[in-house]
This record gives structure tokens, sequence and C-alpha cells, in this order.
């Protein structure tokens, strides 16, 4: 009787141990591993994108994703770059890239993963950022453009009783604050040498009418709302009703001066309006007003630009599946409603949920006139070659050293003269 229970204690611990052994075989056979990319700037942040993620993990125990995050100016090259070695397995990707991606074949076609039943639920606007033609490249995560930021209190003291619909109106107004003593420059903008300065370019393109390539896909910018877009940007400064900085400042330079109490107008993205309402992060807390960005006389009756973003699986990716899984549940409507204070959701049904809409209903109200009213920038597999070329004419331009016209023409002939 004595003899079995020690063999029996000593075979079941050799048991557990082998089973053990075999569970975590299996645990590790079965987990996947994802690389993803993202950018640190605007939209949802850091914080909200790992908090996002961990939920994720939660619910699928067998996946581990690794973030990493980079500047915007950074996001391209890094995908470009991560090709040869299959570095990453979703990756951000603007609204302007998929043309080269495709192209290039960095992105999966995943067409035949998308759920056709969503595609009337989300907004137009936001699928041209991860379509081209009638295939897709991923799923549209923030949708996304520029509004025009005013400081009410501003405003008030000056005596002006609405903010601009116009851009003449925003002239108006910003030579009334700048007469008053009010900010020493009353525009504050995006204007460096960069994606930023085209996004403004392209809004105010789309205020004065104008088009970027005519219908023969020749460069029509230097001629008509294009030249008038850049003339107006030239005379604010010329005037000084733009900040001179603003030839070097990116959109976190504008939210900075801007929550500082400097400006009386900024343009910038949706997530400044939550960042200006922080007490931790702006002096204009309660004081801060949204709109559409203003239209133009004889132009747009509001003016936008697509400014939207998607998430993709890469052509070297492993794991698809998991990828796919992912970023399914990073774009779904219950997360995307979760984290709505610093990028609005791609979903329709989304702006009248509360869940959205408390807190941030002057957000709501501007959106729902501007999403409707997104200009894209040039859907061309060069893209980047053309971005490269307007940002350095557009910002010749305001530094004064050639005429806007001159600028434009030039730009336009290189831009012409493109394989």
């Amino acid at each position: 009787m004595s003899h079995p229970r020690p063999a029996a204690r000593r075979f079941l611990p050799l048991s557990a141990a082998l089973a053990l052994a075999l569970s975590g075989v299996q645990t590790a056979a079965a987990q996947t591993t994802l690389s993803a990319l993202f950018m640190k700037q605007a939209a949802y942040s850091e914080a909200d994108v790992r908090a996002m993620t961990a939920a994720f993990q939660k619910a699928n125990p067998g996946i581990v994703v690794n973030l990493e995050f980079v500047p915007y100016e950074g996001l391209r090259e890094k995908t470009v770059a991560a090709q040869a070695s299959g570095g990453y397995d979703v990756v951000l990707f603007d609204v302007i890239w998929p043309a080269e991606y495709a192209k290039n074949g960095f992105l999966q076609d995943v067409t035949g993963r998308v759920n056709k039943a969503d595609v009337p639920k989300i907004f137009p606007g936001a699928w041209t950022t991860v379509q081209l033609g009638n295939r897709y490249y991923g799923l549209p995560w923030i949708l996304d453009t520029k509004y025009l930021f005013y400081n009410t209190a501003m405003l008030k003291k000056a005596g002006i009783g609405a903010p601009p619909r116009t851009m003449e109106e925003l002239l108006a107004q910003a030579r009334i604050i700048k007469q008053k003593g009010l900010a020493r420059y009353p525009i504050v903008s995006s204007w460096s040498q960069a994606e930023a300065l085209v996004a403004d370019y392209t809004m105010y393109v789309s205020a004065f009418g104008g088009q970027f390539l005519d219908a023969a896909g020749q460069p029509a910018f230097n001629t008509g709302g294009g030249l008038r877009a850049l003339e107006f940007m030239v005379q604010t400064v010329k005037e000084g009703l733009t900040n001179p900085n603003s030839r070097e400042y990116l959109e976190e330079d504008v939210r900075r001066v801007f929550s500082g109490g400097q400006a009386a107008f900024a343009l910038n993205w949706t997530y400044m309006y939550a960042l200006t309402q922080d007490k931790k992060e702006s002096k204009v807390v309660g004081q801060v007003g949204i709109v559409p960005a203003p239209g133009a006389r004889g132009g747009a009756k509001v003016s936008a630009v697509n400014g939207s973003m998607g998430l993709g699986i890469t052509a070297g990716s492993k794991n698809p599946d998991a990828a796919w899984k992912y970023i399914s549940y990073l774009t779904s409507r219950p997360v995307q409603e979760q984290y709505a204070k610093l990028s609005l959701p791609i979903w329709k049904a989304s702006y009248s949920s509360p869940a959205v809409t408390r807190g941030q209903e002057a957000v709501v109200k501007a959106a729902g006139a501007s999403i409707g009213a997104m200009y894209p920038r040039p859907v061309v597999p060069q893209y980047q070659e053309v971005s490269t070329i307007l940002q350095k004419a557009l910002q010749r331009a305001l530094l004064g050293q050639v005429s806007p016209e001159a600028a434009l023409d030039d730009a336009a002939r290189q831009v012409a003269a493109l394989k």
C-alpha cells in the first residue's frame, strides 16, 4: 500500500511537467507577433493607440503587436525602406500614397477582405484614402480635414460678431484684430517646407475653386483658383497678418502658438480642439471656436483638404490574417467612438452617437459641413515628387523670392516633365 503512493507521487509531477511543457510549446507555436508602424503627431495619440492595442491583445491572446511610432515626416520613408526586409505587417499611410504604394507593390490588395456591407456606412472621403480604381489597399482609420480655429475672446474684444465665412472676411477680421493690437500676427499656419504646406495650399485651392490637374492630367494649379490661392497666402504674409514664423512651422507649432493666446485664427486638424480645452496644454480654455475653413467669393462655400489616413497590410507580411484582424479592430465603430476626442470616426452613424458628440458638439457640427467638401491632393504615383516640387515653389513665393505666378509656372513645368 505504501509503495504505490510514492510511485504515484513521482509520476504525477512528471506528467504535469510534461503536460505543461507541451502546453508551452503549443502556446509558443500558436502565438503570432505583428509589427505595426504609426505616427507620433496629430489624430490618435500614442497613448490612445497603445490602449487600443492592449485591448485587442486581451481579446486575441494569440496575437502580440509590437508598436513603433515615428514623426509623420518619417512615415513614408520608413515604410518604403522596410519593404526589402519585410519589417512591418501593418502600416499607417496617408491619403496621398496609395497610388505610389499600389504601383510599387508595397501593400497587399485587400479587396476580397473588405466587408461590402460596410462600404455605404463609411464616408466616401474616408474610402478614397485606401482605394485606387476599384481595388482596396487597406481600411480607412483617420477621417480628417483642416478647420478654422478662432479665439472667441479676441473676436469679442475686436467687436466681431461671428467668425469669417470667406477668405475675404478672414482678411478683414485679421486686419481689425491687428489694428486694435489684440494680436501682433492674427493668423498662424503650418507653412514649413513640408507636406503640411501642401495640405494648407490644397485647402486654399479648394476655397478659390482651383484644380491641380486638368482633364488631360496636365498641371493647372498655376492658373485660376490655384494661383489665387497662393496670392492670398502671400498677401497675408506681406500685410503682417500671418505670423512670418509660419514658414517654419508644422502643425504642433501652430497648436502651441494658438493655445498660448498669441493668434486669433489658426488652421489645423481635428486633434487641436481637444488639446486647446486641456489646461495643461492651453491658456485659452473655454475661448476656442471651430468652424469649417472659409470659402471664397466666387469659389467654394467652405474649404477643406482630405487629410485622412488608412491602415494596410504590407506586401511582405507573413501574418496577413492576424494583421487584418488587428486593422479591423482598430477601425471598428465601437473602438473609434471610444477614442473620438482627437480624431472623428469614419462611420456615418457615429456622428449622432452621444459617445462622439458629447462635449464636442462644435467639432461635430463643423465636420458636418467640411467632410463632404474635402478636396484631394493629386492622385498620381509620383505624388512625392509633385509634392516636393510644390513645397519648394510655395516656399519661394512665401519668402518673397519670386512672385506667386512665377513660382507656380516653374512648378507646373517641372510637374509636366515628370515621367
